[in-house]
């Protein structure tokens, strides 16, 4: 588990140290004292949580362990390729799955933030994804943009089945853009880059 000292959050945040200590005696950021010391500590998690909420730049060597990750399912290789190259020039890392039993396996490898999923495949289908996620313990937490062509009620009934969100084929760039930035739960202008 990396944590954070609240000298260098007071650092990444451009903030007194003693602002970084006010928010963690608030509430505001989660933290921990260390035993013996009185030191506080912040977990990375909690400080990109906090980052977010307060729609604060996440410097992008904290954004690792999943946090950047998309796995795309579709079982139409072009159409997913297409979607990779936007999300890929967005900054996103990204995996390809093309059937639902490999995305079930790279889910639970990969752990991703969010996934795109096309309800239309063969074998396990898009339906079947959206409940194997939501009912498995370590990756529930994975956000699931539906990325169909079907008609609107096939689309709500894949946020019934626990999608947070869809997007009907045929989309623009943009489109597909500002809803995984709004799934993911942060502004991508907002990312600074390493310094």
């Amino acid at each position: 588990m990396k944590t954070l000292t609240t000298g260098e959050i007071a650092s990444i945040c451009d903030v007194n140290l003693r602002t970084v200590i006010r928010w963690i005696e608030r509430g505001e950021l989660k933290g921990f004292k260390l035993p013996g010391r009185g030191n506080n500590r912040v977990t990375q998690e909690d400080f990109v949580t906090f980052l977010k909420n307060h729609k604060m730049p996440i410097p992008a060597e904290l954004l690792d362990d999943g946090h950047n990750h998309i796995l795309i399912v579709d079982d139409e290789l072009p159409f997913s390729k297409s979607i990779q190259r936007v999300l890929r020039g967005a900054g996103y890392e990204t995996s390809i799955a093309n059937d639902g039993f490999s995305a079930g396996s790279q889910l639970s490898a990969l752990k991703p933030a969010l996934m795109t999923l096309d309800l239309s495949m063969p074998g396990l289908d898009g339906f079947d994804v959206i409940r194997f996620v939501r009912h498995s313990a370590i990756i529930s937490s994975t956000r699931i943009l539906v990325v169909s062509a079907l008609n609107e009620q096939e689309l709500s009934k894949a946020l019934e089945c626990g999608a947070d969100a869809y997007l009907q084929k045929p989309f623009a760039n943009s489109e597909l853009l500002a809803s995984v930035e709004m799934l993911m739960g942060y502004d991508r202008s907002l990312v600074s880059k390493s310094s």
